[in-house]
């Protein structure tokens, strides 16, 4: 689903490298965009196309007018996919069929060589690729150029990869690295508590794999420590941050957790569904020594509730459910007036959304960094060991 759907999963990055000067890369950005621009491939014989498409309109590929990508501050675009693909079971069927008229011509083989299985199986591919319709893909890029801060609406690692190539060949000289547990851990807190993190980073260097692999101890103490608050604390928070500061809101863990860890046949993964009371299973699983390493989190207010799936090893946004955006129109409504509205509600959605995301991510951090997180471990291994 795409950025305006009021569901959606995310990941964002920063960008990084020099931007050009505001009012240049205004100007600049769409012919950019139209160089690398998505060519689509139903009349021709080929395997793969990707480029950019309006986030309006995927068919349209033509940046030439401005407005079709510049919402105030935001650059907004899609990374279009399409590719033909051949189902193995029908490339299975089709190449015994030419096996057989292989052997059938050659009557003195009595299996078909491998380096000619080889040449029939491609010869196969093609052929049945050739009949195909390349199958679309679409995922939305809002890029807030005040923030530096890219949203890209899809969690595959494949397709991401794909995208952050495309990204760097077209805007030259700046690249994206991707957010993580410890750089949203460092952009949530002052100055004094980045000092206190940046003491209990476990990562011997700024290496992004290293960073996240040394780190996974945030994620996973993050959502223990919520889990715990849901059942024992008190599930109110405060806004630490923009025009709600200091704003009450709930936070807590229901509907899906999922736990990691080792067992006798390797990694082993449970997943527990369904709206939880107790979440006995969990701490079950939690008391066999695994740990949380996803969960959906309620995040309400008075004006509304955001649902979103935590990644805790990645930190990526899957189901991320907002308010319905509401915008009152009439007869004399102008589309594109009306498309831009709903677009900036949606973005306001979302952005207060991770707002109070990141404020209850910062609660945890002040008490993870701070000298009261032993006696909070204490209190959640007694939790979990009481009946």
């Amino acid at each position: 689903m795409g950025i305006m759907s009021n569901t959606v999963s995310i990941c964002h990055f920063r960008v990084q490298g020099e931007l050009a000067n505001v009012t240049e890369f205004y100007h600049e950005a769409p012919f950019l965009l139209s160089k690398q621009a998505f060519h689509p491939i139903d009349d021709t014989a080929d395997e793969l196309s990707l480029g950019w498409v309006h986030l309006d309109d995927p068919k349209a590929h033509d940046f030439a007018d401005a407005s079709t990508c510049w919402r105030d501050h935001y650059l907004i675009f899609s990374f279009r996919r399409d590719q033909r693909k051949v189902p193995p079971a029908l490339l299975k069927e089709h190449l015994e069929k030419a096996e057989a008229q292989f052997l059938a011509d050659n009557p003195g083989y009595t299996r078909v060589p491998k380096l000619k299985k080889e040449e029939l199986k491609e010869q196969v591919r093609l052929k049945l690729l050739a009949k195909s319709l390349p199958a679309p893909s679409v995922y939305d890029v809002v890029w807030d150029t005040e923030k530096n801060v890219v949203t890209f609406t899809t969690l595959s690692a494949k397709t991401v990869e794909l995208f952050e190539d495309l990204f760097k060949k077209t805007f030259k000289g700046l690249r994206l690295t991707a957010s993580h547990p410890y750089e949203r851990a460092m952009g949530c807190l002052d100055s004094n508590w980045q000092r206190e993190l940046a003491k209990a980073n476990r990562a011997g260097g700024d290496s992004y794999l290293e960073l996240i692999q040394e780190n996974q101890w945030i994620g996973r103490d993050f959502l223990s420590w919520l889990l715990y608050q849901t059942l024992n604390g008190d599930s109110e928070y405060r806004v630490n941050q923009g025009a709600d500061h200091g704003a009450q809101f709930i936070g807590y863990v229901n509907d899906k957790v999922v736990l990691v860890g080792e067992g006798e046949g390797g990694t082993q993964m449970v997943t527990v569904n369904g709206p939880q009371e107790r979440f006995r299973e969990v701490k079950s699983a939690m008391l066999d020594r695994k740990q949380i390493n996803e969960a959906t989190i309620h995040l309400e207010t008075q004006d509304g509730s955001w649902c979103l799936t935590l990644k805790g090893g990645l930190f990526h946004f899957a189901s991320f459910a907002c308010p319905a955006v509401k915008l009152e129109k009439d007869d004399t409504t102008d589309e594109r007036l009306e498309r831009e509205a709903v677009f900036f509600e949606r973005m306001a959605l979302l952005e207060k959304g991770l707002q109070l995301f990141d404020s209850l991510f910062c609660t945890f951090l002040q008490v993870r960094l701070g000298s009261g997180w032993t006696f909070a471990e204490v209190e959640i291994s007694d939790w979990l060991e009481a009946a």
